[in-house]
């Protein structure tokens, strides 16, 4: 059986509302963590602040920030699957139906860069990346809403050669930049490489690996553990309390490229919203984080 217009449309709206009512599990796993290590008071307060704030918000079904934010999608098709669908009909028709249906309504974030006018729609709204992944026969959508501390803070820069110290410095710099304004602890995401446009989607993919997660290359491994202690070391803290906790978690990729070096860097706010599904031609929806 194939994959229908009518298994997308339900898969967008859930996966967007899923994602604005429940912080993942691994998220308020490190949250607990961070809270037992901190040793500034007035940030384990604030860390507890937040896991009672997640719980209340799964409990009562609600928003667990009233920043909605814009939707952002992340679609990998299989080259087993079978389809019959229009993705970015879809796509587009199922945030449509969300609009109009989801309790509570959706603030109206959706701006227009040139105008500034604010509303549910626009031009390349929702916003959906494509990939393909060999040997598999489903579609996997990942929705992860970006707002205003989760997307203002991201940043890019093309180096030439840059030595790994150039690199690391770097990534610290924005993170100074960002300082606690983009709601912290927060999961960086870090691409090295490429083009500037492969870069920064490197660093959006690598907000959405689960916490806890160790990189398969020793290299990047090393790299996310002496970031996450500098990132930790600058002392913003939860929400900017101070302390210990200002990143959950620093996760590296890269690719190969040209001398021309780009390093992208961005943020998931302590929320860290993201859900994901997996469709089946026979129907089955698995649902995850």
């Amino acid at each position: 059986m194939p994959i229908t217009d009518d298994m997308i449309l339900e898969a967008t709206q859930q996966l967007y509302s899923r994602a604005l009512r429940k912080v993942p599990e691994d998220t308020k796993a490190a949250l607990a963590e961070a809270m037992r290590r901190e040793t500034n008071e007035t940030a384990r307060r604030t860390l507890n602040m937040q896991l009672k704030s997640a719980e209340l918000a799964e409990r009562k079904d609600a928003f667990v920030c009233s920043d909605s934010g814009v939707p952002v999608y992340f679609v990998k098709v299989g080259s087993k699957a079978e389809l019959a669908c229009d993705f970015k009909a879809s796509i587009r028709k199922g945030y449509e139906i969300l609009v109009e249906t989801i309790d509570p309504p959706l603030l109206k974030h959706v701006t227009n860069p040139l105008t500034l006018e604010r509303g549910y729609h626009g031009k390349d709204m929702p916003i959906v990346s494509y990939d393909f992944e060999s040997g598999v026969d489903y579609v996997e959508m990942v929705c992860t809403p970006k707002a205003l501390g989760s997307g203002r803070w991201a940043a890019l820069e093309l180096f030439t050669f840059p030595t790994l110290e150039q690199i690391e410095t770097y990534i610290l710099d924005v993170a100074i930049k960002a300082g606690a304004q983009h709601c912290p602890p927060v999961i960086m995401g870090v691409g090295i490489g490429g083009t500037f446009d492969h870069c920064a989607g490197l660093a959006k993919k690598q907000t959405l690996r689960p916490i806890g997660k160790k990189n398969d290359d020793p290299m990047l491994a090393a790299m996310e553990e002496r970031l996450t202690d500098a990132v930790n070391a600058l002392g913003f803290g939860p929400m900017g309390t101070g302390g210990d906790t200002t990143a959950l978690a620093v996760h590296v990729d890269y690719s190969s490229g040209h001398g021309f070096t780009p390093v992208a860097v961005c943020f998931n706010c302590w929320i860290n919203r993201r859900t994901s599904v997996r469709i089946w031609g026979d129907g089955r929806m698995e649902w995850g984080e």
